[in-house]
């Protein structure tokens, strides 16, 4: 398996390639519009054919690609089938590998975060999106969020693979790139610790995030596979460019 980490900053996303040794077929995994070329250009660098995209759940803070890598590279668009997205190729349902070459992916129902989220397990490790971050976990206050939805997704789903298993994330803000599930389960300051689930809802509940400022253009625009909103104000427009920096932080 060839496996890439790749860091977008403006949204602290992380982006996965995912290759298949025997096939040259390749998967990205929560893919970002601004990152487009540089994705296009890391798997022309491997020598891979971008067959699939693969998202985690609908974004709020960002806009996927998909449908771009799909007009660019001819990459079919996978997604939660509960999500019943009208520009989704591939349906995701638990229970179902999703293959690309040799590649096997066991898809995981873990809302929460959004009641359409999946984690993907491969080989020794999984890609848990916002459901389960390094030292952290997703909000749960939009998108059908529910704090004990996502405590079950965790402590029932994620927590029960071997610990010895590496997590990926979606996001990190602190440049950290990979976690076990034993260090989670020992450390996580939400989840970890025995923390029960009374426990876990009085963290969320106190949270007091910000609304988040991107979420009312991410979610119409990811909900057509990622089409940037024609109503986007000036100051956040050139999010849906390539750039490097962005006022949104």
């Amino acid at each position: 398996m060839i496996f890439r980490q790749l860091y977008e900053p403006v949204s602290s996303t992380y982006t996965y390639l995912i290759g298949c040794d025997d096939t040259g077929q390749a998967v990205l995994v929560d893919p970002v519009i601004n990152s487009l070329q540089r994705d296009l250009d890391e798997v022309q660098k491997l020598g891979l054919k971008l067959t699939h995209t693969l998202d985690t759940h609908i974004h709020a803070d960002h806009i996927t690609s998909a449908l771009q890598l799909k007009q660019k590279a001819g990459s079919r668009i996978a997604a939660p089938a509960m999500d019943r997205l009208p520009c989704t190729d591939v349906g995701i349902e638990e229970g179902k590998l999703f293959e690309v070459g040799r590649l096997s992916f066991k898809p995981l129902h873990t809302p929460g975060h959004t009641d359409g989220h999946f984690a993907y397990v491969i080989q020794d490790r999984v890609l848990t999106g916002d459901a389960l971050l390094i030292d952290g976990c997703g909000r749960t206050d939009f998108q059908n969020g529910d704090a004990d939805t996502l405590y079950r997704s965790v402590t029932e789903k994620l927590f029960t693979l071997p610990e010895d298993y590496l997590i990926y994330p979606a996001h990190d803000y602190q440049d950290r790139r990979v976690s076990t599930v034993a260090q989670e389960k020992n450390r996580n300051p939400r989840l970890g610790q025995g923390k029960d689930l009374a426990q876990f809802r009085e963290i969320m509940q106190n949270l007091n995030l910000a609304y988040p400022k991107f979420i009312d253009y991410a979610v119409p625009g990811n909900r057509q596979c990622g089409v940037c909103p024609e109503d986007l104000p000036e100051q956040l427009a050139a999010y849906c460019e390539w750039m490097a920096h962005s006022p949104q932080g």
